[in-house]
């Protein structure tokens, strides 16, 4: 792998773990929010968002598996099995994505990114056939010279 040959003078300090937990967090409560909603669409009591002032207060009652938490006027909702099933699925999912995002923006922009690497499109514009076949004249004239050169 590639080094830096400069060290990086910004100390590590609480902000950034505490900046990645928080988005962690709020990314799973609005996971849950959303599993309730599909729960609650599944069901047949429609499309439902939690109003912003319960989107927090309203998650002690998903987890105790009250698909009506927090919602007001809110009939036949989702029983709790439902209403688990797709919040484990929107979590697992949500998971998956977050993990798939960090890799791809660590490879991008990480501390062990590959620095000064050509992209495909750019190695073959160099290096490819195409370029090749054009300087062909240049690299081997006995082969693909002009006619009176040989």
């Amino acid at each position: 792998m590639q080094r830096s040959r400069r060290r990086d003078p910004y100390p590590w300090t609480w902000e950034i773990p505490a900046s990645i937990a928080m988005m962690v967090l709020l990314a799973l409560a609005l996971g849950m929010q959303l599993g309730r909603s599909i729960a609650n669409l599944l069901s047949g009591a429609g499309w439902a968002w939690v109003p912003g002032a319960n989107l927090f207060t309203s998650v002690p009652g998903i987890v105790r598996g009250e698909a009506g938490s927090g919602m007001v006027g809110l009939r036949n909702v989702a029983g709790p099995h439902l209403l688990w099933t797709c919040v484990a699925v929107v979590e697992v999912v949500l998971i998956v994505a977050s993990i798939w995002g960090a890799k791809v923006a660590m490879d991008r922009w990480g501390p062990n990114r590959l620095r000064g690497m050509a992209t495909r499109d750019e190695a073959e514009k160099l290096l490819g056939r195409a370029r090749l076949r054009k300087v062909a004249p240049v690299i081997r004239p006995d082969l693909y010279g002009k006619e009176s050169s040989r």
